[in-house]
């Protein structure tokens, strides 16, 4: 698991924040380290923040969009503690580091996302995850320094996992493997554009519906083969209108 998972920070904007995160997740045996876009990375306050773990700042990958940190991860689960009026489902910090804890051992590539210390996540970004995770903090003064909600969900990622080992045996067992968040995108594409050919979607109301359709097939963690499916008969639907 602790290879598998990668620690996604969406736009960190003190790279004091970038160090603390770093040992936060050495502390509990996490190295996959991404930023996306940092405001000041490479920096020095960084590595004094990081302490022992400065590896981690050396290692960590930089991209300069958000897709490119996760299109290989067919588990992706954003941090976030607004309410939202789309329905994504939502967890809380045990029940996403189980599921974490569960799957890695059959996905080889796992993000868990950070928004920025101001306004954590957008909904642009949230569509992208399969689930929503929260943290249950005081709900009168609900807002984690960012280290320190890396740090919660690295703990509890690492007690699941714990308690996993007496459990081996308990773990999915899908024979194919998950549709990556590269694959989905592709396939959101393709639907969209047949439920504009058939007539189904309007331009009016067009976003609302995909969101939610994002959200049914997100709960549902598509394999592979279950999207060569669903892309099949999309094509079938284009093709039956000429």
């Amino acid at each position: 698991m602790f290879t598998n998972v990668r620690i996604v920070l969406v736009h960190p904007t003190h790279p004091g924040n970038i160090g603390a995160v770093a040992r936060a997740m050495k502390t509990m045996g996490f190295s996959q380290l991404f930023l996306v876009k940092p405001k000041l990375f490479p920096n020095p306050h960084a590595t004094e923040r990081a302490a022992h773990a400065a590896d981690i700042l050396l290692n960590a990958t930089v991209v300069s969009e958000f897709l490119p940190a996760i299109q290989d991860c067919g588990l992706v689960i954003g941090a976030s503690a607004r309410a939202r009026d789309v329905p994504w489902t939502v967890l809380s910090a045990r029940d996403a580091a189980q599921k974490i804890a569960q799957e890695s051992a059959v996905i080889p590539n796992i993000a868990l996302v950070f928004g920025n210390e101001q306004n954590g996540l957008s909904n642009e970004e949230l569509r992208h995850c399969h689930f929503q995770v929260e943290i249950p903090a005081n709900p009168e003064y609900s807002s984690l320094n960012l280290a320190a909600a890396v740090q919660v969900m690295c703990y509890e990622m690492r007690v699941a996992y714990l308690n996993s080992l007496a459990h081996e045996n308990s773990g999915p067992e899908k024979k194919h493997p998950p549709a990556t968040t590269a694959d989905l995108e592709y396939f959101y594409q393709h639907l969209e554009k047949v439920l504009f050919d058939i007539g189904f979607l309007k331009s009016t109301r067009s976003n609302k519906i995909m969101q939610r359709l994002r959200c049914l097939f997100n709960r549902t963690r598509l394999d592979r083969r279950e999207m060569k499916i669903l892309r099949g008969i999309l094509t079938t639907i284009e093709e039956s209108k000429v």
